[in-house]
């Protein structure tokens, strides 16, 4: 277990890139330029990074050092590939159960849900490179040590790892107010994949066009939606009640 670190300075930023370090998130302050970042953008190119260009107030809150327009924060895991992640969950279990989050921004809200999925069994998280919350101290307190517990992947889109997924004999449920079809008209007891959408905007809607079938929870109040990671412990509370 690696202990979540933020680093800064455009040359160790550089030098934790290329010590194979598991960067989660890269801050870059607006507007900066000079040959020793013109070094990191050739150094950013060769990989896939969550990068956020950013005030410098903003990096001036993240790090009380000399962080010359650029912060980093190193992830106290690592990340798995969907490949190497999928593939043996195939191969040993009939009906293998997935959570994709689709940009779910919020720390808390994202340890919350990994505490549940770890709970209800769930395989595997799938979040994207870009626009993921990041899994930082808050995120391993919320989580109550399940971020450690259970494999979590990283592609660079959610899109991709829904076609995967179907091409793999799963089926894909995404969770949005924005149909018919309740979530206990779904038959869970087959291999099935869940989405949850970003907490403002919900699941992106190319990849609603995507899935093969988009639920909703019965809403019987007057406030019209959940926070995200209450709604994802009832949805993956569903795959229990179904098959256990």
């Amino acid at each position: 277990m690696k202990e979540a670190t933020t680093i800064f300075g455009i040359r160790a930023v550089i030098e934790a890139i290329e010590s194979g370090e598991t960067i989660d998130k890269i801050f870059i302050q607006k507007g900066l330029s000079g040959d020793l970042f013109s070094e990191l953008k050739r150094t950013l190119a060769k990989g896939q990074y969550n990068i956020s260009y950013v005030p410098q107030e903003k990096l001036h809150n993240l790090s009380k050092g000399n962080h010359q327009g650029v912060v980093a924060k190193i992830s106290p895991i690592d990340f798995l590939t969907l490949e190497d992640t999928v593939e043996p969950i195939l191969a040993k279990k009939e009906a293998p159960f997935f959570l994709l989050l689709d940009q779910v921004n919020d720390v808390r809200n994202f340890g919350a849900i990994i505490r549940t999925a770890e709970c209800c069994g769930v395989d595997a998280i799938i979040i994207p490179e870009k626009g993921a919350a990041p899994i930082n101290a808050d995120t391993v307190k919320t989580s109550a040590g399940a971020v450690f517990k259970i494999p979590i992947c990283k592609v660079s889109h959610i899109k991709d790892a829904v076609f995967y997924l179907q091409s793999s004999g799963i089926q894909v449920i995404a969770a949005t107010e924005k149909t018919e079809m309740h979530l206990y008209d779904v038959d869970f007891k087959k291999p099935s994949a869940i989405v949850m959408g970003n907490e403002a905007k919900g699941v992106t809607p190319s990849i609603l066009k995507t899935v093969d079938h988009s639920v909703k929870l019965p809403m019987h109040g007057e406030i019209a939606s959940l926070n995200v990671s209450v709604a994802c412990g009832a949805f993956l509370y569903e795959v229990v009640r179904q098959r256990f």
